[in-house]
């Protein structure tokens, strides 16, 4: 294997080996930039069929950018897999997921004012985020230039190479799922809106896209919704639409602890008998993303709602966690602890903290007795050489636990 210089990756320092790895990820998705950029490199129109991919960015808000995702030259189902979080779950490695968005371009259309929705309603632009299918679109670009930038996020999937778009053509009708048909033409409230799609059986992420592209609303409030917006919101108002069922059920009689992880993210869910609370972990190791050391952050949410800050991965998880509650009828007290390690290599947005703790509740859960066990429990699983009980929000936990059951007797 090559030699890598250090600026090209971010897991090893110096000139190494990529911790033994068959090949390096950080090379791989300039070499897929190459032959996306190939693929276009002599015309000023790009064909393909969007998975559907569309993001609303936040910067000079109001006037804000739209990016249209098109692997070029791809048609038909095949583009599908360029973005389909729910399929790829267990499916696709982080280095098959870099693979694929920067198998894409992105073209960016500028100044388009969140106010109007109906200009890109008109264009079938906004229908295309809420197909069922892909749907071919042409792309014509100001020029040919191409930036081949990878563009990563924390909250947002990954996407490739970019390029300024003039105008998007849309080649074909989009099929558009009933309840969303019915919405975009209905004149209520978004809450209300994301409630019903959900209800529908709606993908949490084709609601996202419906809201982000001004589909949703009364019709006179209609907005753009930068996408980050979107995801916190829809992931925000499902939870607390759930969590405000579930305060008057009964709590949960015994202790559990569930366990999934995927991409070098490893999850432990605590859920223990006591009205709601929640308290997040992250442990982010060494040379993992954007830690050079051993970090550890924490969060606590009280039972009126009330939390520490606004955190789009714990809304995430928090979502996943509340719907497992909302089925089983009962409330409980929470703690999610994700463990990041240093096989993250490369961000690809917090759909993947979403779906891993959903699936972690089809895995049969340890049970104890009292929370402290649990606890210790999970501490001796934990990968990093930490004590749970030290950090603040645990300790905070156990403490007013403690008050609860004495004022009890």
């Amino acid at each position: 294997m090559r030699k890598i210089p250090a600026e090209l990756c971010v897991k090893c320092k110096g000139y190494k080996y990529l911790c033994g790895l068959p090949s390096c990820p950080i090379l791989d998705r300039f070499r897929n930039i190459a032959v996306t950029v190939s693929k276009i490199k002599s015309s000023n129109k790009i064909q393909g069929a969007t998975p559907p991919s569309i993001v609303v960015g936040e910067r000079n808000y109001p006037k804000v950018s739209l990016v249209y995702n098109v692997p070029p030259s791809v048609i038909g189902e095949e583009a599908k897999d360029y973005e389909n979080p729910e399929n790829w779950w267990g499916k696709k490695s982080l280095s098959d997921i870099l693979s694929l968005r920067t198998s894409m371009i992105s073209s960016l259309l500028s100044g388009i004012n969140v106010n109007n929705p109906e200009v890109l309603y008109e264009k079938e632009v906004s229908i295309t985020a809420v197909a069922e299918k892909p749907v071919l679109s042409e792309v014509y670009s100001e020029n040919k230039e191409i930036i081949p930038k990878l563009k990563f996020d924390g909250i947002l999937l990954p996407r490739g190479p970019s390029l300024k778009a003039k105008d998007i053509k849309i080649d074909e009708n989009p099929k558009v799922p009933k309840p969303i048909e019915k919405l975009i033409t209905d004149d209520v409230k978004a809450q209300q809106a994301i409630l019903e799609l959900y209800n529908n059986k709606q993908s949490v992420y084709t609601i996202i896209n419906a809201l982000s592209l001004g589909l949703l609303g009364k019709r006179k409030n209609r907005k753009i919704v930068p996408t980050r917006w979107a995801i916190t919101a829809v992931d925000t108002t499902l939870g607390n639409f759930m969590l405000n069922e579930i305060k008057g059920l009964d709590t949960i009689s015994e202790t559990l602890v569930y366990y999934n992880s995927y991409l070098g993210n490893y999850f432990h869910i605590i859920l223990f008998p006591s009205k709601y609370r929640s308290v997040w972990i992250e442990i982010w190791h060494p040379l993992s993303l954007w830690a050079n050391e051993l970090v550890v952050s924490d969060l606590s949410e009280d039972y009126w709602g009330e939390y520490d800050f606004l955190d789009g991965g714990y809304m995430a998880a928090r979502m996943s966690v509340i719907e497992k509650l909302y089925e089983m009828r009962r409330q409980a007290g929470i703690i999610i602890i994700r463990e990041i390690t240093s096989e993250y290599y490369a961000p690809v947005g917090n759909w993947h903290i979403r779906e891993t703790v959903k699936r972690a509740f089809n895995n049969s859960p340890v049970k104890f007795d009292k929370l402290e066990d649990a606890i210790k429990y999970v501490n001796s699983r934990l990968r990093a050489k930490i004590n749970l009980f030290e950090i603040k929000s645990i300790k905070s936990l156990i403490t007013q636990r403690t008050i609860d059951e004495f004022l009890k007797k």
